[in-house]
């Protein structure tokens, strides 16, 4: 047999072979054999382990980043979607997933996952995504090992990235526990004693991966330069108004990176009640006693609930006593020791006697009424508390895409969900509130919505900040962490809270 006859099968291709073939085996581990004309090679290893990611465009991205693109003992056959619309059906790029992955990674509907696995033959699929029961994972367990496949829930902490500047991550138990408004009061902190801030969000790359690796805002133009969906503008908006930077994307090693060179400290300002992509120099999560228990029942809000260095009970001026005890019993039980800080989240409206005796329509943020599962928001409490006629429900009246929300939430009844996904479901809102019966509209998410979209009603706006009623405060937690010397700075040995 002449090396012309001759072909060569390496991890499942075939190469016609030279006559210096033997070169090729040098220095690799490989066994080779012959069969008739051809030339056999295996590697004396396993073979890549195939995997598949579970993902919302979000966490699963950045742990194939971390911890699997450049490792050849692994194949990320794909990632599955599902949470948002329009995320799935399209491609991780080659340019993004590496010379391991020449055709990039395919992204499916999660709904096919089970049809996927038998397809590619995959041994593990890792659930890489935020704000799910355990009951769900539960399920999803149950369904991928009956397959005989391995279900993974992977250590956060396998994923964090070390930065080399101080890094103070706000996370939640559930999405809409009030992690903005805690991110916006770490901020004021810093800038208070002119510390140069990024705050860098967690991903939202709902548009073109390849034009989102690193996005950097710095200016309102920066928002309709990167093509910013309503869900975008209002975590990035509320910090642009104040001055500070933001960065997000798709790759968080070079987003870091990037943030490094400009500023003294990065604030992790969390997506949903997923944990921080970066080890954090002081872990802080928010609580919600209007879903007391939560703190316990959902993944991943229960590891930052029990990771944390502070945890802040917010919303104690609207929640029920026991729920806040509830939550403190919890918080003695699965992490003893931190601190807790109590807060109140009050809301501001821009004209309230516009409300007053009125049918209004409330209009909340999208991700809290929707999966986050909450009924209703600040929208809805300013409605009650400056004395509406009427809260009109929006449902006989939702158009298009928006019914479909509906349908898919049907805890969210009374209130519309500021979604806006993609322009038609953007279309889709504007005519809603277009059709709804009512004489003013509150406006409650973190932007003004009112310069998005057209509203052809009048409008108020409703806003909420965070206001600690407990001590230490914030101030003094972080000044004493990062070595800044504030003018009352009490010690906080043996202090976990105080009466409020």
């Amino acid at each position: 047999m002449t090396s012309q006859d001759a072909f060569v099968h390496i991890v499942g291709r075939r190469w016609r072979i030279s006559d210096n073939f033997q070169n090729l085996l040098t220095g690799n581990n490989f066994s080779a054999y012959m069969d008739k004309s051809s030339v056999h090679i295996e590697r004396i290893d396993t073979m890549r382990k195939k995997i598949l990611i579970m993902g919302a465009a979000g966490r699963d991205f950045h742990v194939f980043n971390t911890l699997y693109k450049d490792n050849q003992d692994y194949e990320i056959v794909c990632f599955t979607a599902t949470q948002i619309p329009n995320i799935d059906n399209r491609l991780y790029p080659p340019e993004l997933a590496g010379p391991l992955y020449p055709a990039g990674i395919p992204i499916k509907p999660e709904q096919f996952l089970i049809d996927i696995i038998r397809e590619t033959g995959v041994s593990e699929v890792i659930f890489a995504y935020s704000d799910v029961s355990y009951e769900y994972i539960k399920g999803c367990r149950e369904k991928v090992e009956k397959e005989k496949v391995q279900f993974i829930l992977l250590d956060p902490t396998k994923a964090m990235l070390k930065s080399n500047k101080p890094v103070i991550a706000v996370c939640a138990v559930r999405t809409g526990s009030g992690k903005s408004q805690t991110s916006r009061r770490v901020v004021d902190i810093l800038k208070k004693y002119n510390k140069k801030v990024a705050v860098v969000r967690h991903p939202m790359p709902y548009g073109n991966l390849l034009e989102s690796v690193v996005q950097r805002f710095e200016t309102f133009e920066d928002l309709i330069r990167h093509n910013c969906t309503i869900e975008e503008r209002e975590e990035y908006e509320p910090h642009l108004h104040k001055g500070v930077l933001v960065y997000a994307g798709v790759d968080y090693e070079k987003i870091l990176r990037a943030a490094e060179k400009e500023v003294d400290v990065i604030v992790w300002d969390g997506g949903n009640n997923d944990t921080s992509f970066y080890k954090p120099d002081l872990h802080i999560t928010v609580c919600d006693p209007l879903r007391s228990g939560h703190e316990l029942l959902y993944y991943p809000g229960r590891i930052n609930f029990e990771m944390a260095d502070v945890l802040v009970i917010n919303k104690v001026d609207v929640a029920k006593a026991e729920d806040v005890e509830s939550i403190l019993k919890n918080a003695q039980q699965y992490n003893p020791s931190a601190v807790v800080i109590m807060a109140n989240s009050p809301v501001f409206v821009s004209d309230p006697d516009k409300i007053k005796d009125k049918r209004v329509l409330v209009i909340e943020d999208g991700p809290t009424v929707t999966h986050g599962e909450m009924p209703y928001g600040a929208g809805f409490i300013a409605a009650k508390k400056y004395q509406a006629k009427e809260i009109v429900d929006p449902r006989p009246y939702a158009s298009g895409t928006i019914k479909q929300v509906f349908e898919q939430y049907p805890q969210t009844t009374m209130v519309l969900p500021a979604v806006g996904y993609h322009q038609k479901q953007i279309k889709d809102l504007e005519e809603t509130i277009e059709r709804c019966p009512c004489d003013v509209v509150i406006i409650a998410t973190p932007i003004n919505l009112g310069r998005v979209i057209k509203i052809n009603k009048p409008w108020v706006r409703v806003t909420y900040e965070l206001e600690e009623i407990s001590k230490p405060r914030l101030e003094n937690i972080i000044t004493q962490k990062l070595g800044i010397t504030p003018l009352e700075m009490p010690k906080l040995d043996n202090c976990r809270i105080s009466a409020f």
